[in-house]
């Protein structure tokens, strides 16, 4: 067949029938195919003359119980690659190039306002106010591109400095809140008394915090309820997000942080598979850990969790 020619470099009269240990003895990607890592990562494979981008699934076969042997599956994820590069570099680009305008349109909103250009009525008051607004309200924003475009670049640039576990649970549930009113989803927030800063990057970690509610609110059912918590537990800091969806199947656990890796039957097709697996190099980058629990039928659980200095 055509793909054992263009991955493998192997003919089928080469393979078939063959123990695929022995044939791993002299292919190099069938070595690599037929090791057991933690860690699922990509396979880069030259094929068809460039660089190909595949994801691993091993499945067991089984024979009364008895596993008897394994297929493993490749996707091809290369055009995901292309397109979140492209998307990357369009994010960048675009970020850069509004940063400028805005803050001179908010700069020239700040000049309006002093006496030597003239006086202003209250209502031009109100307009200059309004402009400024929008104008912080952009520049957040285009910062927040920018900070994708670092995550999905590998440079992750942190703004560590102490912040505080309630301000980071408001920041997040505020910015989510008319999506949960929209389903009629209450969110509830425990936040302890007393909590010490944690150091962290305010923006990036409320960022994961939103993407975690997002997740919650668009799986969980109209009228239920979300939890976020946020406690110490010895010398950490632990932030939760529990919801009452219909769960995760336990064998896709292992992969719910991976890039482009979306629950089968999800019926996401406007997803890119990305927020979650950029929400761990957030956390990650800053020293924290990021986890899930969930069973189907019970919900799930999203937490971080960051060592107090």
């Amino acid at each position: 067949m055509p793909w054992r020619k263009k991955l493998l470099g192997l003919k089928e009269k080469d393979i078939t029938g063959k123990y695929a240990p022995d044939v791993a003895l002299t292919n190099d990607l069938m070595r690599t195919l037929l090791q057991e890592s933690p860690e699922k990562k990509e396979l880069k494979i030259y094929a068809d003359s460039k660089e190909s981008y595949f994801s691993k699934d091993v499945l067991e076969v089984t024979n009364k119980e008895t596993i008897i042997g394994q297929v493993i599956v490749l996707r091809n994820i290369t055009p995901f690659h292309e397109l979140n590069e492209a998307k990357t570099n369009f994010i960048a680009t675009v970020s850069h190039e509004l940063k400028t305008p805005i803050s001179s349109i908010k700069m020239s909103a700040r000049l309006l306002t002093d006496n030597r250009v003239g006086p202003l009525n209250a209502e031009q008051h109100e307009l200059i106010r309004s402009i400024t607004d929008d104008s912080d309200r952009l520049l957040k924003i285009t910062g927040e591109l920018l900070n994708m475009s670092q995550v999905e670049t590998g440079n992750i640039q942190l703004k560590l400095q102490p912040a505080s576990p309630l301000t980071i649970v408001d920041q997040a549930v505020q910015a989510v809140q008319f999506q949960a009113q929209q389903k009629h989803i209450r969110i509830q927030t425990r936040v302890a008394e007393n909590l010490p800063f944690i150091q962290a990057d305010l923006e990036k970690t409320s960022w994961v915090l939103i993407n975690f509610l997002t997740n919650a609110i668009k799986y969980s059912p109209e009228d239920s309820g979300i939890e976020v918590t946020a406690f110490r537990d010895s010398n950490n800091i632990e932030f939760i997000v529990k919801d009452q969806g219909r769960g995760i199947d336990e064998k896709y656990l292992p992969r719910i942080f991976d890039r482009y890796f979306k629950v089968p039957g999800t019926h996401d097709r406007n997803g890119t598979g990305l927020g979650l697996s950029i929400s761990k190099e957030f956390i990650e980058a800053q020293g924290g850990h990021i986890w899930v629990n969930s069973r189907v039928g019970e919900g799930s659980s999203f937490g971080f969790t960051f060592v107090l200095a």
